[in-house]
C-alpha cells in the first residue's frame, strides 16, 4: 500500500512561483514511477509532469521550461517547482505513483497509476 500526501498549494499572483511536495509512504519509493496531474473545474485530469524511477522526466508542452519535477528518494518525496505561473494553471494538483521494476518506464495517463494523493489546490490570480 502506498500513501501519498501533497502540500504546497496556495494562492499566487500570475508570474509567481510555488513548490508542491508529495510525501510517500513505503520503503520502496525509489521503485515508484511518479507523476503530477491537475484538474481544473469542468475539465479532464491532465498530466503535468512525470519522472521515472531512474529520474527521467517528461513535461506537458504547456509547462515546459517553467515547471520542474524532481524526487528525493532519501526523503520519499516528490516535488514540482512551478515558476512563471499563469492563471490557466489554476487547478487541483494530484501526485500519483506506480510501482515499477524498470527504471526507464513511464506512464502518461492517469489510468496507469494505482496510487493517488488527495490533492492540493493551486490558484493563480491575474
Amino acid at each position: 500500500q502506498v500513501q501519498l500526501v501533497e502540500s504546497g498549494g496556495g494562492l499566487v499572483q500570475a508570474g509567481g512561483s510555488l513548490r508542491l511536495s508529495c510525501a510517500a509512504s513505503g520503503r520502496r519509493f525509489s521503485n515508484y514511477a511518479m507523476g503530477w496531474f491537475r484538474q481544473a473545474p469542468g475539465k479532464e485530469r491532465e498530466l503535468v509532469a512525470l519522472i521515472t524511477s531512474g529520474s527521467t522526466t517528461r513535461y506537458a508542452d504547456s509547462v515546459k521550461g517553467r515547471f520542474t519535477i524532481s524526487r528525493d528518494n532519501a526523503k520519499n518525496t516528490l516535488y514540482l517547482q512551478m515558476n512563471s505561473l499563469k492563471p490557466e494553471a489554476t487547478a487541483s494538483y494530484f501526485c500519483a505513483a506506480e510501482v515499477t521494476v524498470t527504471t526507464s518506464v513511464y506512464y502518461r495517463t492517469w489510468a496507469e497509476y494505482d496510487y493517488w494523493g488527495q490533492e492540493t489546490q493551486v490558484t493563480v490570480s491575474s
